[in-house]
């Protein structure tokens, strides 16, 4: 009996190493610039769903806060590293200059809401309109930009690793302030 036991525990032990080995690799492994940018705009995606459905103001305030936080940390990343190594290797000016005025126009919005308070006139109506400029934006991004991107010679998982970086670094940045 003891040996059966002593062989169950090392396979226990050898499939929580597995699990370990898995979580580990997976974290080593980092995501290359095209999925972190992907991950953000399904995550704000969802949070504007969300934001549909509060009724109360101050899940409205949190919930907006969180979202004005998240669309400026990824429109710097997307402004200070992405766009900048897409734009030397795809031959889309275009493409990149829209994409530069649609973050414009998204700041803009994003300052106003972060000057008003939930239940305030026009609080609900600014964010719904950033909610839809941000899903234009994203479906411009996802079928244009994004494959174009995948076509260069670019190493999208070095500028994956620097994006990752430079989005801890803001978002610990926010916290402390």
């Amino acid at each position: 009996m003891t040996s059966t036991k002593t062989a169950k525990a090392s396979v226990k032990t050898r499939s929580g190493s597995k699990t370990a080995r898995k979580s580990a690799r997976a974290a080593a492994k980092p995501a290359d610039a095209i999925k972190l940018l992907k991950d953000d705009h399904k995550e704000v995606k969802a949070w504007f769903k969300q934001f549909e459905a509060l009724e109360e103001d101050s899940e409205k305030q949190a919930l907006a806060d969180q979202i004005c936080l998240a669309l400026t940390v990824h429109t710097q990343i997307e402004e200070e590293i992405f766009y900048p190594a897409i734009r030397e290797a795809i031959d889309d000016d275009d493409l990149l200059d829209e994409a530069e005025v649609e973050h414009a126009g998204a700041k803009h919005l994003i300052a106003e809401i972060q000057a008003m308070k939930a239940g305030d006139r026009l609080f609900d109506a600014k964010v719904t309109v950033l909610g839809e400029y941000v899903n234009h934006h994203v479906e411009e991004e996802e079928t244009e930009m994004f494959p174009e991107a995948r076509d260069t010679k670019v190493d999208l998982k070095d500028l994956g690793v620097q994006m990752a970086a430079r989005k801890e670094a803001l978002m610990a940045q926010a916290r402390k302030g």
